[in-house]
């Protein structure tokens, strides 16, 4: 029977939310790894039951952890993450050189051709690469070493690697996006990369039209057009139709364009979705109301969405990996808050209801549909 497993990372660990078709209840598993930040957890497209989680802590590390039974245990796998060679430096906040140090795993994103073949992003930015299953790393240098890499910065959250989208139609081409650096391509598997941020214009940064230092929150892609890619930018809504080459302005309507969510609905490419917040200075929505952003025009013009969602006294976030889609019928959409609530409508959006409540501050969604 076909259903839907929601992947929730936390900053107190892990849990895993199971419904069928109807997604009208849900079951929760966890907290696995209770007290860890579970900054990340990801199913393999290839195989459902194969799930990653990037566990972290201050104190005691990272450590990647593994379940080939959809969640219900799991197996720690290799946590070494080694820059390739000298590791040189980057620029820190106030633009003096800074040792490229490893601090955690932002993002995980298994192969969509090879089972046993996973991509992680990392915190300093870096992007890795596993063929054993998550039992050993390798470093795909050729990003950090682009030549503009010791002039990148950190963002506020940090200089991390926090989205990879795979073509779907060619796994040897990616689009990968830095806080705060920007957005790079590959088309030979991560050997070589270019970066793609033409026509972003950030103000914050001496050239504000620069080939790189643009503060990249998200990147969206829907599989049938993976030259179309959209982006949330620190401010601003984009838009490429030349698989990043060059980018357009579409915040249209919005009531403000800073946030860090965006994506695609699974059956109409055109269709996206943003969670607007007030400002970079405030982290939380517009007068403390919490509403979801349509477009289904690709950002021409854009709807709010609040049947269910609360319309006073809400002052939550919704973080840059906590939204995700379904590829049911009638197509699902799930994010997650700071505040612990997880949302799922199972509508496209138009109506939407609260799964769980009181949950950690949640970090990550994730939603495998299961057939």
């Amino acid at each position: 029977m076909a259903g839907v497993r929601l992947l929730v990372g936390t900053r107190k660990g892990a849990f895993v939310l199971t419904s069928d078709e109807a997604r009208k209840s849900w079951d929760v598993s966890g907290p696995h790894f209770a007290g860890w930040e579970i900054y990340h957890v990801k199913g393999s497209p290839i195989d459902e039951n194969r799930i990653y989680a990037s566990q972290s802590s201050s104190w005691f590390g990272q450590q990647i952890q593994r379940s080939d039974d959809g969640g219900k245990t799991w197996q720690p796998v290799d946590n070494t993450f080694a820059y390739d060679g000298v590791p040189g430096t980057h620029q820190w906040y106030d633009g003096t050189p800074h040792p490229w140090e490893f601090k955690r795993v932002w993002h995980i994103e298994p192969s969509t051709t090879e089972a046993d073949t996973v991509y992680a992003g990392v915190e300093d930015a870096a992007l890795f690469r596993s063929n054993d299953g998550g039992k050993s790393w390798h470093e795909l240098a050729g990003l950090r070493g682009h030549g503009s890499g010791a002039h990148w910065q950190p963002g506020a959250g940090g200089m991390c690697l926090h989205t990879i989208l795979i073509d779907p139609s060619d796994a040897k081409r990616m689009f990968i996006a830095i806080s705060a650096a920007g957005a790079f391509r590959t088309e030979d598997g991560g050997e070589t990369w270019k970066p793609i941020n033409r026509g972003l214009r950030s103000e914050y940064i001496p050239d504000p039209e620069a080939e790189v230092g643009h503060c990249v929150h998200r990147l969206a892609m829907h599989p049938s057009r993976p030259n179309v890619l959209f982006m949330q930018k620190h401010w601003d809504v984009m838009r490429s139709d030349d698989g990043g080459n060059s980018w357009r302005e579409v915040s249209g309507n919005l009531p403000t364009d800073f946030g860090f969510v965006i994506d695609v609905h699974a059956h109409e490419p055109e269709t996206i979705y943003v969670v607007p917040i007030k400002s970079d200075s405030e982290h939380f929505p517009i007068d403390g109301r919490l509403q979801v952003w349509r477009s289904r025009t690709g950002g021409e013009d854009w709807e709010a969405l609040t049947n269910g969602l609360p319309q006073s006294n809400c002052y939550v976030n919704v973080l840059r990996d906590a939204m995700s889609i379904d590829t049911l019928d009638s197509c699902g959409i799930y994010f997650g808050t700071t505040g612990g609530q997880v949302y799922a409508s199972s509508d496209s959006g138009d109506t939407w209801a609260a799964i769980v409540r009181d949950l950690p501050p949640v970090l990550s969604v994730e939603a495998q549909t299961l057939r």
